[in-house]
């Protein structure tokens, strides 16, 4: 199913030769990191309707998604554990969410030890996507670890338990996926721009 809609989709666009084979790797590579997201969302999705989450599911996908975008994370080098990776992680954290009792004295303890975590290790780049450019880590770092402030204070003030988790969880998940330990146990390599720091 993935390599005939690739193939579909690579023909229309380059119906009238238009592209060289350097620029249709590109596209190629953007429409299967395309073609995953979409399956692997929908896959999610259907478990999350069966399991009667699927709103919830969105608020913690988009809750985390705001997070995720300015300090990066790892990425999983095979489409099998992506899919699985994800869906435990965003099922279970939905799940956790919505159904979790968290003390006031264990979040604000969690909170300030996840906001040096975040603002210590992002931006956490990959090896396909390395941020070499300083002033654009250094934004990263400060625009995360102010988004972080702000999801510390929302789990605290936040009075719908369900949402109050979401932004504590969404912080926990991230500094997981930006650990040097993480990126240790997959097998991948961390602070990649440090490759073309030396050049």
């Amino acid at each position: 199913m993935k390599k005939y809609i690739l193939n579909h989709c690579m023909s229309i666009v380059n119906y009238d030769n238009r592209f060289d084979e350097e620029n249709l790797a590109v596209i190629k590579y953007g429409l299967e990191g395309l073609y995953l997201q979409i399956s692997k969302l929908i896959i999610i999705g259907i478990i999350a309707g069966l399991l009667g989450i699927f709103k919830e599911l969105l608020i913690f996908l988009l809750i985390y998604n705001i997070i995720r975008l300015t300090s990066f994370g790892l990425h999983a080098t095979k489409s099998w554990i992506c899919l699985v990776s994800s869906t435990l992680i965003f099922i279970g954290g939905t799940l956790l969410a919505k159904y979790l009792i968290i003390p006031i004295y264990i979040k604000n303890f969690l909170n300030i030890i996840l906001i040096g975590f975040i603002f210590k290790n992002s931006p956490a780049d990959t090896v396909k996507r390395p941020i070499i450019n300083p002033n654009r880590r250094l934004f990263y770092k400060y625009s995360s670890t102010f988004i972080a402030i702000i999801f510390s204070y929302s789990s605290i003030l936040i009075k719908n338990v369900f949402l109050s988790n979401c932004f504590m969880l969404a912080l926990l998940v991230q500094s997981f996926m930006i650990s040097p330990t993480v990126y240790k146990i997959f097998g991948l390599p961390y602070n990649n721009y440090l490759k073309y720091m030396d050049n």
